[in-house]
């Protein structure tokens, strides 16, 4: 299901958003871990594949109907429904991810898998996160960067979802 760009009433959650990501098995699995945990996904377009996409499809399974989905036309209106920080994962960060502090009401915005995010983006953010990895490696798989930070920050707001 895919909501419209509405502010969240409550900030206490934690958000994924990617921008212009260009893999839709990505965006899929993206779309999986939310809807498991109850974190809601922010789509910033553009989409480097149409939204329709099987590999979406497929890599969400029967999630994606369970997923809370916000698609943003850009960046700005994306920035308009930003309901707390805004925390930019990647390589080039200073921040170690064992050395960062989240918060309640975080979102954790990751660029596109070919090029991750601009200079513009991580400009703006509040905080900019890196996942250590051994000297010569480029970057992990966006899910997979995005599943190790959403699981620490999850755990540090205590905001792991009641099973049951």
């Amino acid at each position: 299901m895919v909501a419209s760009p509405t502010r969240l009433s409550s900030p206490a959650t934690l958000r994924l958003a990617l921008l212009a990501p260009d893999i839709a098995g990505n965006v899929g699995t993206l779309m999986r871990l939310a809807a498991c945990l109850g974190v809601a996904l922010d789509l910033i377009e553009p989409l480097g594949f149409p939204f329709s996409d099987k590999k979406l499809a497929r890599a969400g399974l029967d999630y994606a109907d369970l997923a809370q989905v916000t698609r943003h036309a850009d960046w700005p209106a994306f920035l308009e429904c930003l309901p707390g920080r805004l925390i930019a994962i990647e390589t080039s960060a200073a921040v170690r991810l064992d050395a960062a502090a989240f918060l309640p009401g975080d979102t954790l915005l990751l660029g596109a898998e070919s090029s991750g995010l601009p200079d513009w983006a991580l400009a703006r953010a509040d905080l900019a996160v890196r996942l250590p990895m051994l000297a010569g490696r480029r970057s992990l798989n966006v899910a997979i960067a995005a599943a190790m930070t959403l699981s620490e920050a999850l755990r540090q707001v205590n905001g792991w979802p009641s099973e049951g």
